[in-house]
């Protein structure tokens, strides 16, 4: 009896996804996209086959990789720079062709012009010329959508314009979907609204919306514009909302709450004044109108703690007027060519005499904790920075720092490891000027260490940035000082490669571009040593 040939077994893979591990978000963008692809008959591209692991840098591709090139109906190539480069992409698309000389082999343009982009072995094969499908996934031309159309099409052997309507029409029941979606909830909303304008009177709610405005503006908002270094942002929400306070800022009539709040707005209006990102010759009248601001605040707050000393709100909040008021004296040195110290230490010690009421009232409270740690801290910059007594310099730097380092243990988040860096910073200035170079360069590795590990954390805020390139700054500095130049030359470099990250964010940020020339300060002694050598 004579046998029935065997049908060959179909291929495992409806395509092998071949890219270089530097295009690995978009080629799995595209991986994810196809296989989510419905065909017509209701079918999808599935499985696809796509390489999640780095290759080793061994001569001959791995064995799961060929076994996939085996069982794969088709190959993508994901075409960038980057794969042209590959030897690996190379070999995949030299293997695929060398085991099925008869299926299709596509390619997907993510980057650069053909000729930049399409490895040699796409384009020929055992000395033959060819050309391949290709889906142009660059802007201004297939893009994204037509791009990954062109892909199914190729794959499934689908006419184009026959998905391409599909696509459309799809599209399209999306948005009436969406639109009626809208349509019934704005008329809801539009119900509610109607309710609350009913329930409450105009006056009330304008008052609403203008506190949560304020409330908002001070936690949230603020946080978030200080995650991408742009507080200049806040100059006019701070001054629309001043606005809306202009017409009852007769605030002796208001309760306690409505006066700190304001005061809260006039701390925040200050410190942007402060640490303003303007043009360079506004920073004198800057920090005038953050003066200003300041005492403002503090006859606010001064009036609430006279009524209510015991009140922990009211403590609070005439603390961080006395902080303000403080900063404020010290910054206008630009002004007066010289900081206003007796006026400095006179309001940073009543801002710790504050705190420390708060520590008493409530001693395991660590908001009041970290906020004592902030004023031992400040008087430990204050001090060094005006040459005093370097040993009560570093006895305070040391408590700020010992204070945030517990803090930092119980709650090892963002705010609190920003927070114990810088203490760090400080002490280990402290401990250089009471000649103990060792246990201070000591300290600075470990700032960096805690700000690297941030900035990989916390990649798009720019704060870990900030205090990368602030503490290699001070660590050069440090080294040169030790005569350590090759070291001092290498901090030096890590500072200025954070300081470019940060002025891609924001190239108008002044307080960041006063850093970058202390950079530039450091590089030149550390060459002119070099040149010396």
């Amino acid at each position: 009896m004579e046998q029935e040939p065997v049908a060959a077994a179909a291929p495992r893979y409806r395509a092998f996804v071949s890219y270089c591990h530097r295009d690995d978000r978009l080629a799995t963008w595209i991986h994810r996209k196809l296989e989510a692809s419905r065909l017509p008959d209701g079918t999808r591209l599935v499985p696809l086959f796509i390489d999640r692991a780095e290759l080793a840098a061994g001569p001959d591709l791995s064995a799961q990789v060929r076994d996939a090139l085996t069982e794969s109906a088709a190959l993508l190539v994901i075409a960038s720079p980057a794969a042209k480069a590959s030897r690996w992409v190379g070999q995949e698309i030299a293997l695929f062709r060398q085991l099925h000389p008869d299926r299709p082999v596509l390619a997907a343009l993510i980057e650069g012009e053909p000729d930049e982009a399409f490895p040699d072995a796409l384009l020929q094969h055992q000395g033959t010329a060819l050309e391949p499908l290709a889906a142009d996934f660059r802007k201004g031309q297939d893009g994204k959508r037509l791009g990954l159309l062109k892909i199914v099409a190729g794959l499934s052997d689908q006419p184009l314009d026959r998905l391409v309507q599909r696509d459309a029409q799809a599209r399209q029941r999306r948005v009436m979907a969406v639109t009626a979606g809208a349509v019934f909830l704005s008329l809801i909303l539009a119900g509610l609204l109607v309710l609350a304008l009913r329930a409450r009177a105009e006056a009330e709610r304008q008052r609403a919306e203008a506190e949560g405005l304020v409330e908002f503006m001070l936690t949230d908002l603020r946080d978030k514009l200080k995650g991408v270094g742009r507080l200049d942002v806040m100059d006019a929400v701070n001054q629309r909302v001043m606005e809306r306070y202009q017409s009852d800022f007769g605030y002796r009539s208001l309760g306690s709450e409505e006066i700190i709040r304001r005061a809260r707005l006039l701390h925040a209006m200050a410190e942007d004044d402060y640490s303003n990102t303007g043009r360079p010759n506004e920073l004198g009248s800057r920090i005038e109108q953050g003066l200003k601001k300041s005492r403002q605040a503090w006859q606010m707050t001064n009036a609430i703690f006279a009524r209510q000393p015991q009140n922990l709100d009211a403590i609070f909040a005439h603390s961080q007027s006395e902080f303000f008021l403080g900063y404020g004296h010290y910054l206008n040195r630009v002004n007066a060519q010289q900081a206003n110290y007796p006026e400095t230490y006179k309001h940073f010690n009543n801002y710790r005499g504050l705190v420390r009421m708060l520590v008493d009232l409530q001693p395991d409270n660590d908001k009041w904790q970290k906020e004592l740690a902030y004023a031992d801290g400040t008087l430990c910059s204050l001090i060094l920075e005006d040459h005093g007594d370097s040993g009560k310099a570093l006895k305070f730097c040391g408590s700020a720092r010992a204070a945030m380092e517990a803090l930092y243990k119980r709650k090892p988040d963002l705010f609190s490891a920003l927070d114990f860096a810088n203490r760090l910073s400080w002490e280990a200035e402290a401990l250089f000027s009471n000649d103990q170079p060792e246990r201070a360069l000591a300290l600075r590795k470990r700032q960096i260490s805690i700000v690297a590990a941030l900035q990989n954390s916390f990649p798009e805020d720019t704060r870990p940035w900030e205090a990368r390139m602030l503490a290699e700054l001070s660590l050069a500095d440090d080294l040169a000082k030790q005569g350590q130049w090759k070291a001092a030359g290498l901090a030096a470099g890590e500072s200025r490669a954070a300081a470019d990250r940060l002025r891609g964010k924001d190239p108008a940020n002044r307080y960041w571009r006063v850093w970058e020339k202390q950079i530039d300060e450091i590089e030149i002694r550390i060459a002119k040593r070099e040149l010396v050598r």
